[in-house]
């Protein structure tokens, strides 16, 4: 998700991430450079993708950094006392040049890298810590904010303008506005060396990614689905190696070869490649950033009064501190790793029974728990995956967004609005009942060269109201396998349910009903929540009878199917669950140890060794490529914010779950949209989910959702 507007001076940026800003009215007399004008065309403007040319990058962040600073500078120097209005209200309308400069950069950062790209990332973060460092220590400006910020403690704002005003002071507060002048300088020089190490780590783990591929030919095929063979062979016909199958080094191709290849020693092969990203002893190594980092952290912090990074990262969170983000861990912790001995003890019987004279390892986990999963469930995942086609899905969403938040998705014919690359397709989004335009959706299905692993949502323009209405510009951006021509792109229900919650985010941005830009930022540990949530659709009885049908014979997915997914719903959860909060716990472990002189690769040995962490499987994302963490800031010691919404969604889709029209209930519906969604940042999320629910949210729906003990009550 995008950093809020007045966030992106205040975080150590990492070029990549996409922002949008307000207005900004002073224009050059030359013509302009194309990545810094105005948006023009229909929809009330849009990205002039097709005129991207990176040649114009220099100049134009070189424009905007100047630009920026100049709007700061004459807020911060205007000789009328300060108010909301001349003070935070002027701050939303500073550097609309910037946001565009970004969105575009933010489109080659994580879609079209490149090594020109990567020069360019590493040349201009600094420039733009230091930029940020200049606004933050502003202490002209800090003194105009804390002004009105104390002014509405005594008279409040309206309830949004009264947390833009919270928001815009914490963040100066919190990033050294009232420091010393020696150490503002020396918290300005950490913040600029900490951009050019993020940006390092970031690209060391994608030349990890594009340098690591599996070859393998037509006698090692065995195990592996039509679908996947069919993808490999194409992946290596693209990579000038027609007539191999390639096993590309992102999760969507490894993934799959887990599960199904039988060639074990290629499975170790590939887990390998994968699980070794930024951890290969050469020049693309991470472990010494990772120690970098973590020291600068704990200096910086320390500069402002605080004991380690998690106390500081935290205090505005909905955890608040990180003693209560480990106290959830640590309530589910071991009911996972106790789940995973039985899945374990489950795969090497049928490890066994099949005379495989084997002991359970990383790289056989994904493989015999599918055998275990035809064995318990009588459940093919390869059978599932004749039923889950990517078009199905992708309009399936669109009528749970008709249904929940009265939304039209119309999509537009190629040419319509520019895009960065032919694989892209956008949709306009319209109120299904007045027809009025909410704004655009962008699709980026594929993998590609260039284009970083994983799913994520971007929004290349936010709602707002506050200088006229400004419509969304929302995308969606996956790494799904580029089918064979003519092929239909079969996925996982896995990866259909990460459609499904990337979607979600879109959906957040798209519902936004704020007046101010810097609302539609987020709480992190509250973000994820809306998305996990949307998940929960995806198993519906409307979307499984209507889209999903055999990509070959067009009939509906056979309930006995269904009712075989539903019964293993929370088979496998002991894996999911020790995988994931493995990572959230090192995470909040490597952010709360003693920084000095350590050394990443042990601390995450022992420190998982101390937690028992089952020798069968890994982190989901080992340390040297924990890019979450560790090429930026928006997940350091926040990773754990999954599992804080993950709470949430449970307790939420009991709240469907019990309501007279289910999932599909149109009086909670408008609830959801009313209080979750639609508010955005403008509302204390706690506050915003008790008004949804009527109560706080509880840890017992969790556990039974993943079915695991409910803990006693003490």
């Amino acid at each position: 998700m995008k950093l809020s507007k007045n966030s992106r001076w205040l975080t150590s940026i990492s070029l990549g991430i996409t922002m949008t800003f307000g207005a900004y009215a002073q224009e050059p007399a030359k013509q302009e450079n194309p990545l810094l004008a105005a948006w023009t065309g229909p929809y009330s403007g849009v990205p002039a993708f097709d005129q991207m040319d990176l040649k114009d990058v220099p100049e134009a962040f070189d424009v905007a950094i100047a630009e920026n600073l100049a709007d700061y500078e004459r807020i911060a120097n205007n000789p009328e006392p300060a108010t909301f209005e001349n003070t935070v209200v002027a701050m939303e309308k500073a550097g609309e040049k910037l946001g565009r400069a970004f969105t575009y950069f933010g489109i080659w950062g994580s879609n079209l890298s490149s090594p020109e790209v990567r020069k360019l990332q590493m040349e201009y973060s600094p420039k733009f810590s230091e930029m940020g460092s200049k606004i933050s220590q502003n202490k002209k400006l800090f003194e105009r904010v804390k002004t009105v910020y104390e002014a509405s403690l005594e008279n409040p704002l309206e309830p949004e303008a009264q947390r833009l005003v919270l928001g815009a002071y914490e963040g100066f507060a919190m990033n050294g506005a009232n420091l010393d002048a020696f150490s503002k300088k020396r918290y300005a020089a950490i913040n600029k060396e900490l951009s050019s190490i993020y940006t390092t780590f970031a690209n060391n783990v994608l030349h990890d990614e594009e340098g690591y591929v599996t070859y393998i030919h037509k006698h090692q095929l065995s195990g592996l689905p039509e679908s996947l063979v069919k993808s490999a062979a194409q992946a290596a016909k693209d990579k000038g190696m027609e007539g191999h199958y390639a096993i590309t080094n992102t999760r969507s191709s490894m993934d799959p070869f887990l599960t199904y290849s039988d060639e074990r020693e290629l499975r170790k092969k590939v887990w390998t490649n994968y699980y070794s990203r930024g951890d290969n002893g050469d020049e693309y190594d991470n472990n010494e950033n990772i120690a970098k980092i973590l020291k600068l952290r704990r200096e910086r912090v320390e500069l402002l009064g605080h004991k380690n990074y998690p106390e500081w990262r935290l205090q505005n969170r909905m955890a608040k501190t990180p003693e209560n983000a480990m106290n959830l861990m640590e309530a589910v912790w071991p009911a996972a790793i106790a789940r995973v001995k039985e899945e374990v003890a489950d795969m090497q019987t049928v490890a066994d029974e099949l005379g495989h004279d084997i002991t359970i390892e990383p790289w056989d986990y994904r493989y015999y728990a599918e055998k275990v999963r035809k064995k318990k469930y009588d459940l093919d995942s390869n059978e599932v995956k004749q039923y889950l086609q990517l078009d199905n899905l992708r309009e399936a969403m669109f009528y749970v967004a008709g249904e929940l938040f009265n939304f039209k998705f119309t999509a537009l014919p190629d040419g319509k609005v520019p895009v960065y690359h032919e694989d892209v397709k956008v949709w306009e989004v319209t109120d299904k009942t007045s027809g009025a335009h909410i704004g655009l959706w962008y699709l980026d299905p594929f993998a590609r060269p260039g284009k970083r692993s994983g799913a994520w949502a971007n929004a290349y323009r936010s709602h707002e109201t506050y200088d006229g209405k400004v419509t969304v510009l929302s995308s969606n951006n996956s790494n799904f396998i580029k089918p064979a021509p003519g092929e239909p792109v079969l996925v996982s229900w896995s990866d259909a349910e990460t459609f499904f919650h990337e979607f979600g985010h879109a959906l957040h941005a798209l519902s936004s009903n704020v007046k101010y830009p810097s609302s539609n930022g987020g709480v992190r540990d509250y973000t994820e929540f809306q998305s996990q949530l949307l998940e929960r659709w995806l198993s519906t009885d409307e979307v499984i009878n209507n889209y999903m049908k055999h990509q070959k014979t067009g009939e509906v997915i056979p309930k006995e199917l269904i009712a075989k997914i539903k019964n293993a719903a929370t088979f496998n959860q002991g894996f999911g669950t020790t995988e994931y909060l493995a990572s959230a716990l090192m995470d909040m472990k490597f952010h709360l140890a003693d920084p000095e002189g350590i050394d990443p690769d042990k601390f995450e040995r022992e420190t998982l060794a101390a937690l028992n962490m089952p020798k069968e499987l890994v982190m989901r994302h080992r340390t040297p490529h924990f890019g979450h963490v560790f090429s930026g800031e928006g997940y350091a010691t926040a990773y754990y914010g999954y599992m804080w919404a993950d709470v949430l969604t449970a307790d939420a889709a009991e709240a469907f779950e019990q309501a007279p029209g289910g999932y599909y209930d149109k009086e909670v519906a408008a609830k959801l949209v009313k209080y979750l969604f639609a508010p955005r940042n403008s509302m204390d999320p706690a506050e915003a989910y008790r008004k949804f629910r009527g109560r706080d949210a509880s840890i017992d729906a969790l556990m039974r959702a993943r079915g695991f003990p409910v803990p006693e009550k003490k």
